[in-house]
């Protein structure tokens, strides 16, 4: 099972809606939890979220539908990695970030931009990167429709491709797909993407180089490595997964393309154990999040991944010897007992001076330390 962010589907309730149907039967028939939709903290299955966009484009009657849902959607969906990509010194840079850090996105997904240096122009391919892949005509349509979108959020409105490829064949008429892209559309090729004048990765952004670093350190935390063989990436994982509900050693180990036993034997290398890693993520997590804020213990239990309270309790009292309520509250009394900070000027920092995340704005997906 391959994961993907929750605003994947943004915009998909407004617009089923608009189109006539309603999107919670298409939610629950794909297994995909209402209140996922459009959550940039919340994962969900990545086929789930093909079926419910093909199902839509039946149901509605839309062939266009994934195109039309690209009009609802932008850099926001990629939540920090499209921070990073906008605070970048140019387009290429932009790209490279967004290629570097997709998996923080979805790791299922691949954008990547390929300058072709002998050639008039690069090229942009998409992938699905999953064993088997279901047809995905509705999902490779939104994809392009919201890669159009950002290049020309980061380049100007004028942008256009010079040529869009699909693997798929037509859903609708060749003039519609010239009318939404501004260019010749090829259909049955064998990759998904375009081609477009290599000129335009030179060219500069407004750059935000401070934002940029802190955003780049941050997306360090929480990307998983494609080439450690670490407990870290296992770890980042599992911080990324407990919301699912759905956390598993099999689904971790797919992620890292590890067979279960294989990654079992290279935690027990490191003196520690699958079962061990999530019960350590639960425990940072649990404590951030009662020093943190007053979210009720009942949703505190489900973004660790526990069916109830109850669970939340017990491990509570294994990790802290008192329950969840009682450590917030003594956590609370250490706070309030601690000295006020004298107020101070601060001065601009440097790119090598890292602000706290809290000056920040991006969703969360580790602790803020």
């Amino acid at each position: 099972m391959s994961f993907v962010r929750g605003t994947s589907l943004q915009g998909f309730l407004e617009l089923v809606r608009e189109l006539g149907a309603d999107p919670e039967p298409l939610l629950a028939l794909s297994h995909i939890p209402i209140g996922a939709v459009g959550d940039q903290d919340d994962f969900v299955d990545y086929r789930s979220v093909i079926t419910v966009l093909e199902a839509a484009a039946t149901v509605t009657g839309t062939p266009d539908f994934g195109r039309q849902l690209a009009l609802r959607q932008g850099l926001d969906i990629l939540g920090p990695v499209g921070i990073a990509a906008r605070t970048a010194a140019s387009v290429a840079a932009a790209f490279a970030a967004i290629d570097q850090y997709m998996s923080v996105y979805s790791p299922a997904l691949s954008a990547t931009i390929d300058p072709q240096p002998t050639a008039r122009h690069a090229r942009f391919d998409w992938r699905l990167d999953v064993p088997r892949p279901i047809a995905h005509r509705q999902a490779a349509e939104l994809a392009l429709g919201v890669s159009l979108r950002v290049f020309r959020l980061l380049t100007g409105p004028d942008f256009t491709p010079a040529v869009v490829h699909f693997r798929h064949e037509p859903l609708t008429t060749a003039d519609s797909y010239t009318e939404y892209f501004g260019c010749p559309v090829r259909f049955a090729m064998p990759d998904t993407g375009f081609r477009f004048p290599r000129a335009v990765l030179a060219q500069p952004l407004a750059a935000d180089g401070a934002v940029h670093d802190v955003v780049r350190d941050y997306l360090n935390t929480i990307a998983v490595p494609a080439d450690s063989q670490t407990a870290e990436p296992v770890r980042l994982l599992i911080r990324r997964m407990l919301p699912t509900g759905g956390l598993t050693l099999d689904l971790v180990a797919q992620q890292l393309a590890l067979h279960p036993r294989t990654l079992q034997r290279q935690l027990e290398v490191q003196d520690t154990s699958f079962a061990a890693l999530v019960d350590e993520v639960r425990r940072e997590e649990a404590d951030r999040y009662l020093r943190t804020t007053d979210m009720p213990l009942g949703q505190l239990a489900g973004l660790l991944g526990y069916s109830e309270q109850s669970v939340l309790s017990r491990s509570s009292r294994r990790w802290f010897g008192t329950s969840a309520s009682a450590h917030r509250r003594a956590t609370a009394k250490i706070k309030s007992r601690s000295p006020p900070r004298r107020p101070a000027t601060r001065i601009r920092r440097s790119s090598a001076s890292r602000p706290r995340h809290r000056e920040c704005a991006w969703p969360t997906g580790r602790p803020r330390r």
